[in-house]
């Protein structure tokens, strides 16, 4: 509970009639860069400024010391509950603009739309044999959402991911399996070849269509294997229900 309260605190510093004066030293800066932070974690709350207006006098009223009759803590699962409810409907809210982006996606020159609804489209061709499911292997890549936000990127980390390919989303099982070795594509995942209905991590919202750049650099022999095999990031990994199945 105290940290849904430490995020609903950061609302105070966003809230324009509680505006302070621009951030000059380092100390402040680093004190709004902590707003900022925490200030996405509640945009799956999505408020109204009527809601605001609740919300700030929830936290006005505690941070006098004002006594209340509302217990937080019986309210924690409510909480929890009002913001998987929020982030469902945003991701709804974006369904019609996902399918439109699909859509355009297959109309793309040298897009192949398969019958699982995925769209690949082959950037380079590779040599060699592609991978199987049952295959490590070790891609660069770098996955955006439909408006181009940048979700994850190998690149970014300066780190390529290895891993089995069974492991990961099945849009990215079935893609990569189109590949070969120093081979470069693009992948557009509709969401049930992606998160579906869960969603994964802040940024991919439940029934969110994704787009990723995939460039697999080879298959790992499993001699020649990291000790742990990644899963996948994020980004990438089955959903924990599809890996014990």
């Amino acid at each position: 509970m105290s940290r849904i309260m430490t995020m609903l605190l950061t609302i105070l510093i966003a809230a324009p009639s509680f505006a302070a004066e621009v951030p000059k030293t380092e100390e402040q800066k680093t004190l709004y860069a902590v707003g900022m932070s925490i200030s996405k974690s509640l945009s799956v709350f999505n408020f109204t400024p009527a809601e605001l207006e609740f919300v700030m006098q929830g936290l006005s009223d505690t941070q006098s010391g004002k006594k209340s009759d509302i217990d937080p803590a019986q309210y924690t699962a409510k909480i929890q509950e009002l913001a998987k409810t929020r982030r469902k409907a945003l991701g709804e809210s974006q369904a019609a603009a996902g399918k439109e982006f699909l859509d355009k996606a297959a109309k793309e020159k040298g897009a192949v739309k398969t019958a699982s609804g995925m769209v690949y489209t082959s950037v380079s061709e590779g040599k060699g044999e592609s991978p199987k499911a049952t295959d490590i292997v070790k891609v660069n890549y770098r996955g955006t959402l439909i408006d181009g936000k940048e979700f994850d990127s190998s690149y970014k980390r300066g780190k390529p991911l290895e891993f089995k390919l069974s492991n990961v989303i099945g849009c990215w099982v079935e893609g990569v399996q189109k590949m070969k070795p120093g081979g470069k594509s693009k992948l557009v995942c509709p969401p049930n070849m992606a998160y579906g209905d869960s969603g994964a991590g802040e940024m991919i919202l439940p029934g969110a269509t994704l787009s990723f750049e995939v460039e697999l650099l080879e298959i790992v022999p499993p001699a020649a294997a990291t000790p742990a095999i990644q899963t996948g990031t994020p980004a990438t990994a089955k959903p924990a229900d599809a890996v014990k199945k």
